[in-house]
């Protein structure tokens, strides 16, 4: 076996990076970051968030650094003190919970994801049996599943579905990181079983996810592996990784730079890189310097859109009348031709 030494030596060489773009933060992630910010630097007293703003060890960490208070349940949180809801959601009972407590709330919830539980309601109102499909435990779907928990069933594969035994009207929900073509066959699979299903009016797979996932594919097919940045509890992150995969590209999944393994990379000339959607920029860009300390790197950035929706911040933190929050793209790397 090569000594650490030997490894890193055997990856160094020219190379060629293709960059999918976009990569790293969405809006959604970028508006719930800069909440917890925002309420940090104008109070004095702590500021409590429910479970992880997002799903990312590196933002979890730099906000724990300036004072953010991460806690697993409300009942931790001191009563009267102020509690951000994470970007996942929550279910109503954790409303209900917040307000007996008289916590003052701060709700970074994703938009997309607020649209998705009002789609739960509205299904769920007029008496059908909601088919979510999603990720058992993930904080997004324990919010969505929360709405109305005697109509929704969740299903994560197409044994689950064959399961199902639903009299009456049926819906469907998806959570809003999953795998674009996973979803799509899970609900072929639901319409096979129930004919007359109904659907969201639009896509609940956010438009991150899917732009992030199309741009995957652009360079999977062309590259020798794929590096994802992004944490483990990610969903977006790690669906990442599955579409490479399941196109034929060995895929790694890494929280940052130290997390690479110099062996992956001996034979690799062709890399590919994305990140999830709450991965900071700059690790990425950390990555790229990485791999730049070891010969010539030529960064080819291959874009499949550009990402300009933008959402507003609660009215506890926003500087001024209307203010949002813009996804922007990275402007660190270079950027090659298609």
């Amino acid at each position: 076996m090569l000594s650490s030494v030997e490894a890193w030596g055997a990856a160094a060489a020219s190379r060629t990076v293709l960059l999918a773009s976009p990569r790293a933060f969405c809006a959604g992630v970028e508006r719930a970051i800069t909440i917890v910010e925002r309420l940090l630097a104008g109070q004095e007293a702590p500021i409590f968030v429910r479970k992880q703003i997002v799903h990312n060890t590196h933002v979890v960490r730099d906000l724990e650094e300036r004072g953010a208070v991460f806690v697993d349940e409300l009942d931790e949180v001191p009563v009267g003190a102020t509690a951000v809801f994470s970007a996942h959601g929550v279910a109503p009972a954790v409303r209900e919970q917040a307000q007996q407590r008289q916590l003052r709330v701060v709700d970074a919830t994703c938009p997309l994801v607020t649209k998705v539980h009002s789609e739960a309601r509205r299904f769920a109102e007029r008496g059908d049996t909601i088919v979510f499909i999603g990720h058992a435990g993930h904080e997004e779907s324990e919010g969505t599943l929360g709405e109305a928990p005697q109509q929704i069933r969740l299903v994560e594969t197409e044994d689950d579905i064959d399961a199902l035994e639903i009299d009456g009207p049926v819906s469907y929900l998806t959570q809003t990181t999953l795998a674009v073509d996973e979803a799509n066959r899970l609900v072929q699979r639901l319409r096979a079983r129930f004919p007359h299903l109904t659907g969201p009016n639009s896509d609940d797979i956010c438009y991150a996810t899917t732009n992030r996932q199309d741009a995957l594919r652009t360079i999977a097919a062309q590259a020798d592996l794929i590096v994802v940045v992004g944490s483990a509890n990610s969903s977006n992150s790690v669906r990442l990784v599955e579409v490479a995969e399941r196109m034929g590209t060995p895929a790694f999944l890494i929280d940052d730079v130290s997390d690479v393994d110099p062996r992956w990379l001996a034979d690799a000339r062709t890399i590919g890189i994305t990140a999830g959607a709450s991965a900071p920029p700059q690790l990425v860009s950390d990555l790229l310097d990485a791999l730049a300390g070891l010969g010539h790197t030529t960064v080819l950035e291959r874009v499949v859109a550009k990402e300009t929706l933008s959402f507003g911040l609660p009215t506890q933190v926003r500087g001024h009348a209307g203010e949002s929050v813009t996804s922007t793209p990275e402007h660190s790397t270079q950027a090659g031709g298609v």
